[in-house]
């Protein structure tokens, strides 16, 4: 399963996150509102885990300086960007995962079926105001509506007190988890040794 942190932005943070076993990818927000956004690469860039960057309705050149700046292996999209702009990134060489929202309605259905094919991954998240993440969590259940073909990561609220919960969750598609503010200190700044304590409670509760 992959586990990807989201929200990096110092560098001493990034270098005890990445030597927690069991992370695999790296986000970094570059969406201006965020409170974690990051804007120029921080003294030390993850080497172990792959490196992700977070845009909202972001200009595709734009992305693409960024990619190069970081050195980003994948690309997440977080607005309203069509799949035109999905599979274009794509042929650049870079993964894509595109951020839906679940909510049971035949609207969420079709957005999904919009964008089967053009991106590599989807992230459901928590229907918020705005763009980016609520820190809430979604029923899970939801994810019963979902029969594509695109693997998927579950984000929004996932916390050290979500073990149990995930433990028991079962999807075909699923892929891997988004772990973002309920591991952090501050905005930017996570908890590593709680993030590596959750890994290891997890792939205890999975074995």
């Amino acid at each position: 399963m992959i586990v990807k942190v989201c929200g990096m932005r110092e560098a001493d943070n990034i270098r005890a996150v990445e030597q927690c076993e069991g992370v695999d990818w790296m986000g970094f927000i570059f969406y201006p509102s965020s409170p974690r956004y990051v804007d120029s690469p921080p003294a030390y860039l993850p080497r172990r885990c792959r490196r992700v960057g977070v845009f909202v309705n972001e200009d595709k050149n734009r992305i693409l300086e960024k990619a190069r700046d970081f050195g980003l292996d994948i690309v997440q999209l977080h607005g309203d960007e069509p799949p035109s702009l999905c599979s274009g990134l794509r042929a650049e060489g870079l993964e894509v995962i595109k951020a839906l929202t679940l909510d049971g309605g035949n609207e969420t259905c079709a957005r999904l079926l919009f964008y089967e094919g053009s991106c590599h991954y989807y992230l459901f998240d928590t229907a918020c105001q705005g763009y980016g993440g609520s820190g809430r969590r979604f029923h899970w259940g939801l994810t019963r509506q979902y029969h594509g073909r695109t693997p998927f990561l579950l984000s929004g609220g996932i916390g050290p007190d979500s073990v149990e919960e995930l433990g028991r969750f079962s999807h075909p598609m699923w892929a891997g988890i988004d772990l973002n503010s309920r591991f952090e200190t501050a905005p930017g700044l996570k908890d590593a040794q709680s993030i590596d304590l959750f890994i290891r409670q997890l792939n205890i509760q999975q074995s």
